[in-house]
């Protein structure tokens, strides 16, 4: 038996995020908490523990922000309690002025492109026009001004350069491809590449180098997307930087000069690859730093001054700062401090093969007092409850490193597995397609296989093992419940989705472009009987009699992705039949449970109904109800 972390500690504000630094290097930014909302800080760079709020959110709090280039001014984007309506936001941080630049009326924003050539200017796109689709504009940061830039009428993004020259348009097909349009200087268009619907994720524009070519990643003649350089005159490209297992990530450029200098991977771990030999030693000193995986997340303009970051399994993310003239490195602050006393535990990447052998990158967390020196040779007397948390997209993926969830659980005495399902990004072509109308199928049954691999290494036993997720994995837990009944023995659904002809039926409008992607995943479509039978096939919500265990459904009321009536028909139902179910509505959220009040309580009230169905240890609520917004419209066995 070990000590309970308490909650707070875990999902609580942290105490600092987000690291930037100023162009010009002056100053360092961050989030932190202001009468327990985040808002952004700013201090001079050699004084950080002298920074002084610049934002005084009161809401849901700031999670999203730029500098802009005339670094007087930083950027931020809110919405209204999760509609994801962004608005954007700017502060002058020499007299504190805050304005609303965009404040219309069910207006999403966006930020295009920030360019050192135009400090005083910033490109955005918003669908103030048309619902569907977002034209570009002109945002003044000194007057506020803005002015149409592209009137767009069809396509689904749009590409600027640093020199806020329109270069590409984007438009996808009903095939599920994409036609990557160019403009040239007279803004005359003419296709520029045909990417095939195979290679939707793999295949992109990343930026411009000063000779006017394109960084991509590309997967048209290969499985895992590469590196390549792209010459706009020759129409060659140049390969650059390729894994067999793995997606290229991200690439770093210098950040005036856009030569290539280093580019990241992700299989089990991120590995680096660097190429600008006079990073040898930068590197060199950051690897002696760190304990884990590294994150550059902020650098000035003349690249003599970077913000990174410590990424850990068993202890909180740490910040610093590099001065590369000085070659000094310097501790800032952690983003939890509390982490540093807490007993934490490490996270297991390991390999999970599939029935038909696909091979999925996996990752596990064992309670403290389980024996995991070997995974090979576990015995059956310790088995432990096992979670399968889900992730959601499912176009995303889990990576290793510090998580909450997996902390909090395995604190409490469970096992945590997570799974890079078929359809999971970053892995190849292939191994995203394997996803294709293998929702509720083949994406279901890779979660049933590692759930026997965890029985089979005897970290659990059949009689012990829950399913939990949001998103797409609050839909898993659903079909969990709906289509394998005989395997978990409850399940936890955060914002998941219980009827795909409705959950098309219900998209943002800004959606629309993508919808022929969207059904060539979800395996049917809304336009035909023989779609809309598939679609009914893959829904949980025609297999609620199947339903025989314990089920805890979170949703919030102004979700724009997967709407409140995904949550409000599979209980109605549920109800109806008189199949117990326990429902939390969060009046105030969206997708996901952004303000702290309101996701401390519903993981204490998901840690409570865990403890009753499987055994696991519970911490007391004391005060982790409190300030939290929610009604129980269903079930009353969590008080």
């Amino acid at each position: 038996m070990i000590g309970l972390i308490p909650r707070k500690v875990l999902f609580g504000n942290p105490d600092k995020t987000n690291a930037k630094i100023s162009n010009d290097g002056r100053y360092i930014s961050y989030i932190a908490p202001l009468d327990g909302v985040l808002n952004v800080y700013v201090a001079a760079i050699d004084t950080p523990n002298e920074a002084k709020p610049v934002t005084n959110d009161t809401g849901r709090g700031i999670r999203v922000y730029y500098w802009g280039y005339d670094d007087r001014h930083l950027l931020y984007l809110q919405d209204n309690n999760g509609d994801e309506n962004w608005h954007l936001y700017s502060v002058n941080i020499e007299d504190f002025t805050i304005q609303n630049l965009t404040d219309f009326p069910d207006t999403r924003v966006q930020v295009n492109n920030l360019s050192r050539h135009f400090p005083n200017e910033v490109i955005i796109e918003m669908n103030r026009r048309r619902k569907d689709l977002f034209d570009l504009y002109i945002l003044d940061l000194s007057s506020g001004s803005v002015r149409e830039f592209f009137r767009n009428e069809e396509y689904a993004s749009l590409i600027t350069d640093d020199y806020f020259k329109l270069r590409f348009a984007q438009k996808l097909n009903p095939d599920g491809s994409l036609t990557i349009y160019e403009f040239d200087q007279e803004s005359n268009v003419s296709e520029f590449m045909q990417v095939e619907a195979g290679d939707l994720h793999t295949t992109s524009i990343l930026d411009f180098d000063e000779e006017n070519n394109l960084y991509m990643i590309d997967s048209t003649d290969r499985n895992t997307a590469a590196l390549v350089l792209f010459n706009l005159k020759t129409k060659q490209k140049t390969l650059l930087y390729e894994n067999d297992k793995a997606d290229i990530s991200s690439l770093m450029l210098h950040p005036t000069k856009k030569y290539l200098q280093a580019a990241k991977y992700n299989h089990l771990r991120e590995e680096i690859k660097v190429f600008d030999r006079s990073l040898d030693l930068a590197f060199a000193k950051i690897k002696e730093t760190i304990a884990g995986d590294l994150q550059i997340l902020s650098r000035s303009l003349d690249d003599t001054i970077w913000i990174f970051a410590d990424i850990k399994d068993n202890g909180p993310v740490s910040y610093y700062r590099y001065d590369r003239t000085k070659e000094e490195i310097k501790f800032l602050f952690y983003n939890r401090g509390d982490l540093v006393n807490c007993e934490l535990v490490k996270m297991h990447p390991v390999m999970v093969k599939a029935r038909d052998g696909l091979e999925l990158v996996s990752y596990l967390t064992l309670p403290r007092d389980f024996d995991s020196s070997t995974l090979d040779a576990l015995p059956q007397a310790e088995s432990v409850p096992l979670i399968l948390w889900v992730h959601g997209g499912p176009t995303a993926r889990d990576y290793w490193g510090y998580d909450a969830i997996h902390q909090w659980l395995a604190n409490r005495g469970y096992a945590v597995l997570s799974v890079n399902y078929r359809g999971s990004t970053g892995f190849g072509k292939d191994f995203i397609n394997a996803g294709n109308g293998e929702w509720s199928r083949k994406m279901h049954t890779d979660l049933i296989d590692a759930v026997d691999w965890a029985i089979d290494k005897g970290i659990t036993t059949r009689d012990k093992v829950a399913i939990g997720g949001g998103s797409y994995g609050g839909y898993a837990a659903l079909v969990g419940l709906t289509f394998t009944p005989e395997i978990f023995k409850c399940a936890v659904d955060i914002v998941g989705p219980s009827n795909l002809e409705t959950l098309l039926a219900t998209i943002p409008p800004y959606w629309k472009p993508h919808v022929a992607a969207l059904e060539k995943k979800l395996g049917g479509a809304l336009a035909t009987e023989e779609g809309r039978n598939e679609l009914r096939a893959r829904s949980p919500i025609n297999f609620v009699d199947n339903i025989s265990k314990p089920l805890l459904i979170g949703q919030g009321a102004n979700d724009p992705r997967v709407k409140r009536s995904e949550s409000d028909q599979i209980v109605n139902l549920m109800n109806q039949k008189g199949i117990p179910v326990t429902y939390i509505l969060y009046t105030e959220e969206g997708h996901g449970f952004a303000k702290p009040e309101n996701r401390m309580s519903f993981y204490a009230l998901t840690e409570l109904f865990l403890n009753q169905h499987l055994g696991g240890q519970f911490e007391e609520f004391g005060t982790d109800l409190k300030g939290a917004n929610f009604e129980i419209l269903s079930g009353d066995n969590l008080k």
